[in-house]
């Protein structure tokens, strides 16, 4: 990257820009920025998995003191286009989930619309649904694409044959379960429609993109994009979640259409949470492996079943990264969704990613079992010249040194390679290794603009900061593409007043909208030099990618894992990540984001997954109590590291996205060190103690 003068702020370790705001409790996140006397909404949802809505009583919800106005699907707006099933709220009495809206109540309070949404009164004319997935359906179906655009299935080479006459092999079966994205901020939506002439709907909206919310909204109701306005400076978490709009903007956009002039604010319950915002599909991957005696890959199979909604596809793209990672004469992956009468699935963070390498890299260690060989020196034998499938060179692969240096830092060489060997009083010791990928991901849309005002420089985008640090990183780019010290950037972000952005999700910000403001800078300066004039202003906007490489992230998971002896207790005190993702905009938001990823694979492995009753449709475990996540006395020591790593090809900055790639591999290595610390594999997740103790009580002579 050439800048007019030498580089001062990437690369710093600088606090963050919205650190004391959000510390004192100033920060005004979605549900907190809807105007003075702003109306509040709750939502009848269905008790039933699906059948049809054959009465909705609203007389005592209608009498209740202090509601303004109860939606149905016989009072509610038409609204214009209806082809995206899970945002036509309120348009027919069918009924496609447990936990769909059926009807709204707006009031003065909040306690008020929960307390009326409660007297609304349904009855139902059932329908038999089916809420159970296996691998064994006859209805399961190949998708045209999988999650944004990948090819369903690919084939290269001959798998069975190179299956048959391996020397050694593996083929096994690995699971993930359903996961809930619960973001510590809930879903919330403030709407209000300016009363004079057509218009303009203005959303506050916990989002991970104004302008992609504003350009799924606008056609729902009608509109122009410019007669709605989305604005979104903070939000507290996303993962994915708040990458796509949910029902609960559509919902506030109705609700504040009843009630012209006033605003009207909806925050999700946790529990609504787990029917109305997505969740990462459950999958079931059958994973085989053949290799000769030196350890060297002839084969790579992967084969995942997962779910989706009857009413939406979306098909995960679990098999993927089986595509790049290692290399192999012979691959072929396949997906297959079973469409249930379930909620619609959608991103979670590292889509495709986390889940499509639990499976791979716990076979590769079964298979360094199996080969005698260790298994950071089996992935080293696998390293691919250049990238399968498309045969393109990586603009940089730094995973083989990511396991080196990662390996020196925990202690690898100290291993004992042999399960159940090491133990602490009563508990038995393990360690465990995966690899981790992620793509280079950059948006081909995105523009900012730099103007200077005063002695400041101001640049702004309509990007979002989920908590990532964007209002730190995008004024560090600023400040080195203008030669200018960081401390007279200012930047403006979360409102689709300013320039486009895309979403932020794929690990794509700072890859897309700091090229943007790269360019916009360099604009700026050759049309006013080293000395601008006050309102001196230009643009820029995101380049394409350089199709000549192929550009991924990497990294390398190590966990220790132990065992009690006599009740098969799981912990995990130490977790380590070394990572390759190119320049490292800032270290203290980097640690951060790396050690976050880590931590929910930890979650991943041990804890998390909503348990749905087949016979209801329900989420039963929805809320904190039930639902179990990662919490600090749940593990001792979490360290992350990177290697340097220069790529030029990437983007003006060199940075790769570091957001998703902590997660991936986390898991594996989890489950890895498991077997290393009592001689179980573990293929299903979540890893709790009851599948170690089942797994022990069936070892011969035991």
């Amino acid at each position: 990257m050439t800048f007019p003068n030498e580089p001062q702020a990437v690369g710093r370790d600088l606090p963050r820009r919205d650190g004391a705001v959000k510390v004192l409790g100033t920060a005004a996140y979605a549900g907190e920025n809807a105007p003075a006397g702003a109306a509040h909404l709750h939502a009848v949802q269905a008790t039933i998995a699906r059948g049809r809505v054959t009465e909705l009583d609203t007389t005592a919800a209608e009498a209740l003191e202090g509601v303004v106005a109860v939606l149905t699907p016989g009072s509610a707006e038409r609204l214009a286009a209806t082809e995206n099933r899970e945002l036509a709220v309120l348009q027919d009495e069918e009924v496609a989930f447990r936990g769909q809206v059926l009807a709204l109540v707006v009031a003065d309070s909040s306690e008020v619309a929960r307390h009326a949404a409660a007297l609304v009164r349904v009855g139902y004319a059932r329908e038999e649904h089916d809420c159970e997935l296996r691998a064994d359906r006859e209805d399961l179906y190949a998708p045209e694409t999988v999650n944004p655009d990948f090819p369903t299935d690919t084939a290269e080479g001959d798998v069975d044959a190179a299956m048959a006459a391996a020397q050694v092999s593996v083929e096994a079966t690995y699971t993930t379960a359903m996961y809930h994205n619960n973001p510590m901020e809930p879903h919330a939506t403030a709407a209000l429609w300016e009363p004079a002439g057509d218009g303009l709907l203005t959303l506050w909206d916990s989002t991970q993109g104004v302008h992609t919310t504003r350009a799924v909204v606008a056609p729902l109701f009608g509109l122009d994009e410019a007669r709605v306005r989305v604005v979104c400076p903070y939000v507290g978490g996303g993962f994915g979640s708040k990458g796509q709009p949910h029902v609960n903007v559509v919902l506030a956009a109705l609700a504040a259409r009843a009630v012209p002039g006033r605003a009207v604010r909806l925050a999700l319950t946790r529990q609504q949470m787990f029917s109305l915002t997505g969740y990462r599909t459950p999958t079931i991957q059958r994973c085989r492996l053949a290799a000769d005696r030196d350890g060297r890959l002839t084969a790579i199979a992967v084969d995942v079943v997962e779910q989706t909604s009857r009413i939406k596809e979306f098909a995960e793209q679990t098999g993927v990264p089986a595509r790049m990672m290692y290399a192999s004469p012979n691959r072929r992956t396949t997906h297959r969704l079973a469409a249930l009468d379930v909620p619609v699935p959608s991103w979670m963070r590292a889509p495709g990613e986390c889940p499509g390498m639990f499976g791979p890299e716990v076979a590769m260690d079964e298979l360094a079992e199996r080969l005698g060989l260790d298994p950071i020196e089996l992935r080293i034998r696998n390293e691919p010249d250049v990238e399968p499938g498309s045969g393109k060179p990586f603009s940089s692969r730094g995973l083989v040194g990511c396991l080196r240096e990662g390996a020196a830092r925990f202690g690898w060489s100290q291993r004992d390679p042999r399960p159940g060997v090491r133990r602490r009083g009563d508990w038995l010791v393990g360690t465990g290794v995966a690899a981790s990928t992620y793509p280079v991901n950059r948006m081909p849309r995105s523009t900012a603009t730099i103007r200077r005002e005063g002695e400041r420089y101001v640049a702004e985008i309509g990007a979002a900061d989920l908590g990532t640090g964007t209002w730190t990183t995008l004024a560090q780019i600023a400040a080195d593409a203008l030669g200018e010290p960081v401390a007279r950037v200012e930047v403006r972000i979360g409102d689709t007043a300013y320039p486009v952005a895309s979403v932020a999700g794929g690990s794509s910000g700072m890859t897309t909208w700091g090229s943007a403001v790269v360019e916009a800078a360099r604009a700026f300066r050759d049309a006013y030099g080293a000395e601008p004039p006050d309102g001196a202003q230009a643009s820029g906007t995101v380049g394409p990618p350089d199709e000549r490489y192929a550009m991924h992230a990497f990294g390398a998971q190590f966990a220790e894992a132990h065992i009690h002896a006599d009740t098969g207790e799981v912990r995990v005190p130490r977790l380590l990540g070394v990572f390759a993702a190119g320049r490292i905009i800032n270290p203290r938001t980097a640690r951060s984001q790396f050690v976050g990823g880590m931590t929910m694979g930890l979650s991943m492995a041990l804890h998390e997954s909503s348990v749905l009753d087949p016979r209801t449709g329900h989420v039963v475990n929805h809320d904190f109590a039930d639902y179990h996540i990662t919490a600090n006395a749940d593990v001792d020591e979490i360290e992350a590291h990177w290697i340097p790593e220069h790529d030029p090809h990437v983007n003006a900055m060199g940075s790769k996205g570091i957001g998703e790639i902590g997660i991936v591999g986390t898991a594996a290595a989890v489950s890895n060190a498991v077997w290393h610390a009592c001689g179980v594999r573990v293929r299903d997740l979540p890893i709790t103690l009851d599948k170690v103790l089942h797994a022990w009580e069936e070892r011969p002579g035991r």
